[in-house]
Parts: structure tokens; C-alpha cells; sequence
């Protein structure tokens, strides 16, 4: 039997929570479903939606960015499909809630430590970028972010002190297990692809680096026919819009993925462009 609506009424069934989220999010994630509906009906698969409230718009129905009961509808689906959260409405940095808040508990509560950015142009939205053309045209690179450690899970003092003496402190906790998994993870994607993993890291300051740095080393050593090449960020930066092309999976810490996934956008023509997945065990 088939349901001219959903799909076939036998067919697998799925449930997704929608956190449509601010700003564009409420209609990208609509045009998201819209294509998801078309899919079963092809492939022969139903999804049941949830909406569920997230980001500023959480903050003024209930006062904070995501409610530990909507976290709970999270874990109790097959998939979350995000919008986007926060705008200039909330956008006071002193503030105590702030709606970014929302995307630390996802991560955080559940477990998604790695994000996966795919940055390949498509061949009719070429000229979008504001790259040459010769400089995008092969571009084919995989962003694999580390998501729920680094310097946006650890602690944190803010500022305090007169006015000329505050100070403030932010820690940028890494763990062997944190970076471990998700290297192998982009060990493992490489293998499906060409065979060349960029480890990105600040080795030459910071602690963290140099252990992730020789996670990385190691992880390269049982990883036999794959390529293992350490830039540190800024050099990566600069390369990421002279020779984008050359880069096939990048591996980095959280701070530095959420700033070069950003730069990797222009490539395509803006961060609109990039699908995301973020991915737990």
C-alpha cells in the first residue's frame, strides 16, 4: 500500500526532531523536510517530524536556549535536523543565556564530537565564489571538526576586576581519548578518498597542539597507504584560498574547525552552501 502523502504505509519509519531554530533556520529547515518527503516517496521510507523550540526563539518562550526535556525528545530520535540560532535580537555578550548555549547541550548531551563539512563548488554556482575560478574548480576537501572538547568546553572565568585591571580566562581542555577518535575518524574517511589527511594544530604554542600533534603521528603510523601532513593554522588559513585544491580531509581541534570551516564557505560562495553532520559514536 502506499499513503500519496508519505510513502508507502509498510515502508521503514523514522523520527526527526526539527529545531528550526532563528533567522533563516525556520525556512531552510522547512525546505530541508519538504526535500526529505520527496526522498521517501522515491526510496520508500516515512519520517515522523517533531518541532522542538531552540535559540533565541527558546529564550523567549521559556527563557533559556534549549529545555533538558526537549534534550531528552533529541536522544529519543533517529535524527536531529538543525536550522541555525542567535541574531542580532540576542546578540548582547554580557548576557547570562545566550542562544549558542543550545548547540553545546546537543553537542554535549549527545555526544556528537565530530562535525563533518564536505567544501566541493558546485559546477553551476562556480562564479558564486569570489575566488578565481581556476582556484575553486577542483576543490574537493572534507573539514572533520573535533566538537565537544577544546576551549568552548572548558573552564572559564569572566571578566573581573575594576575597570583598566579585569581579566578573564578561558581553558582549553584536551584529553588523548578526544583527539584519538576523531583523527582515526578522518584516518578512516580518507581511505574512501584520496588518501590524504591535513592534521591542523598551533604545536609550535600550545600544549594541547603538541598532544594532538603526536595523537595524530601515531594514528598516521597505523594507518598504512594514508598520507599524513601537519600545518599549523595560520599557514592553513592562508592556504585554504591559494590552493584550496590541495587539501583532501582536514582533521583540527574545535576552535580552529569552526574558524576555517567558515573560510572554507568562500570557496563555494557562502557558509549557506555547506552541509554539516555532526556525529557521535
Amino acid at each position: 500500500m502506499r499513503d500519496a502523502a508519505t510513502g508507502p504505509t509498510d515502508a521503514p519509519r523514522y523520527r526527526v526532531a526539527v529545531l528550526p531554530g532563528d533567522g533563516i533556520g525556520p525556512e531552510v529547515t522547512e525546505a530541508a523536510c519538504s526535500v526529505v518527503k520527496a526522498a521517501g516517496q522515491r526510496f520508500g521510507f516515512q519520517v515522523t517530524w517533531q518541532r522542538l523550540v531552540v535559540g533565541g526563539a527558546a529564550i523567549d518562550a521559556h527563557g533559556v536556549a534549549m529545555r533538558p526535556e526537549d534534550l531528552l525528545r533529541c536522544e529519543d530520535s533517529d535524527a536531529v535536523l538543525l536550522g541555525a540560532v542567535g541574531g542580532p535580537r540576542w546578540d548582547d555578550p554580557r548576557a547570562s543565556v545566550r542562544p549558542e548555549q543550545s548547540l553545546f547541550m546537543l553537542r554535549g548531551g549527545l555526544g556528537l564530537y565530530a562535525n563533518l563539512r564536505p567544501v566541493r563548488p558546485l559546477a553551476a554556482l562556480m562564479d558564486a565564489s569570489p575566488l578565481r575560478r581556476e582556484l575553486v574548480a577542483d576543490v574537493d576537501m572534507l573539514i572533520v571538526r573535533e566538537l565537544t572538547g577544546g576551549i568552548y568546553f572548558g573552564e572559564r572565568r569572566e571578566a573581573t576586576g575594576p575597570p583598566g585591571k579585569r581579566e578573564a580566562v578561558d581553558t582549553v581542555p584536551y584529553g588523548e581519548h578526544e583527539i584519538r577518535r576523531v583523527v582515526r575518524l578522518a584516518f578512516e574517511l580518507a581511505r574512501g578518498r584520496r588518501r590524504l589527511v591535513t592534521s591542523v594544530d598551533k604545536a609550535n604554542v600550545l600544549a594541547t597542539s603538541r598532544l594532538w600533534r603526536m595523537i595524530a603521528t601515531e594514528e598516521a603510523a597505523a594507518s598504512v597507504g594514508i598520507r599524513l601532513e601537519h600545518r599549523l593554522v595560520d599557514s592553513c588559513a592562508m592556504s585554504l584560498v591559494t590552493r584550496p585544491a590541495d587539501f583532501d580531509v582536514v582533521v583540527t581541534e574545535n576552535l580552529f574547525g569552526d574558524i576555517l570551516s567558515d573560510e572554507a564557505s568562500v570557496l563555494v560562495g557562502s557558509l549557506g552552501m555547506l552541509p554539516s553532520a555532526s556525529l557521535g559514536e
